[in-house]
């Protein structure tokens, strides 16, 4: 029990933010005139905010020092992007929840009962409604643009992308509730996932950078070339090789989190010229954080 609540409550604060935001992401990429694609869209992200609102109440004295010390449930910089990206857009954002979780502490300070087991699987399967729903959308969307129906400020390849990562989420979440616990992971699978999650984030930031920003752009595009590398290797490479590998993935995803760090930093403090929103260069940020973590603990001898 206790194993299935805390891994239920570590995915969705990490998750549960990232659907929320891309939620986001599609809306305020939507021209004015797609009045029903806004409308579904901001369902999507007030039904995933509700989520991590519920998730965050759960999560307190239950979720791992890990989780909450790794960076990917919130960063420094996550409040004042949010709130920037608020006054931008116009959309808003319950900035209560982000403050509620950076005063979440670890450990095993609240007893894991029944009643917590099925507020837990209540919470789960809520999420799983939603990201269905939100699954379907974005393929509905991805069929729209690539058939040259439908507009968007998001890149296609931005909509595979944020299609893969709620597809994982709910790889995930279907194997807790199946199973009550999540298999151990195949080290090989979950490189070339994220090294592919980030390969594209570099795409993705070299193509918002502006311009004149060169030394940005060629930097992107170096990470962008590395992780393609990575992800080759991955695909290639003999199980038993699998150790040197991923030692090399975690140092370049160091690297990375220090340029995405300084990038994050540098958008939200109106230093870098981009039509990168705020709150986009914490969300990627966020996600490498959670990927270290995945490399750190396979290098302790984990899965």
């Amino acid at each position: 029990m206790k194993e299935y609540v805390t891994l239920s409550l570590e995915t969705h604060l990490f998750f549960g933010r990232i659907m929320k935001e891309h939620s986001f992401f599609l809306l305020a990429g939507f021209p004015s005139k797609e009045t029903e694609f806004i409308r579904r869209a901001d369902q999507f992200r007030e039904e995933f905010e509700d989520g991590l609102r519920r998730t965050v109440k759960l999560a307190n004295g239950i979720v791992s020092e890990s989780v909450l010390c790794s960076g990917e449930v919130v960063t420094e910089f996550t409040q004042k992007a949010e709130c920037q990206t608020q006054n931008l857009t116009g959309i808003p954002f319950d900035m209560k929840i982000t403050e509620a979780e950076e005063r979440l502490r670890a450990g095993n300070c609240v007893m894991v009962n029944r009643e917590m087991v099925h507020h837990v699987k209540m919470l789960n399967r809520q999420m799983l409604r939603s990201l269905n729903g939100l699954i379907s959308f974005k393929e509905e969307i991805l069929r729209e643009v690539t058939r040259c129906r439908l507009y968007t400020t998001n890149y296609p390849l931005l909509i595979e992308h944020v299609l893969r990562e709620a597809k994982m989420y709910r790889q995930i979440l279907s194997e807790l509730e199946n199973r009550g616990r999540i298999s151990v992971p195949d080290l090989r699978n979950q490189e070339i996932f994220w090294n592919q999650i980030m390969m594209e984030h570099a795409q993705f930031i070299r193509g918002l950078l502006d311009p004149t920003a060169c030394e940005l752009i060629e930097t992107a595009n170096e990470f962008a070339e590395d992780y393609c590398r990575l992800l080759e290797e991955a695909r290639t490479q003999d199980m038993r090789a699998m150790n040197a590998l991923t030692t090399k993935t975690l140092q370049t995803t160091k690297q990375y989190r220090q340029f995405k760090t300084a990038g994050t930093k540098g958008i939200t403090g109106c230093e870098i010229r981009s039509i990168i929103l705020p709150l986009l260069a914490d969300h990627v940020l966020r996600e490498a954080n959670h990927y270290l973590r995945i490399l750190e603990y396979a290098q302790k001898g984990g899965h």
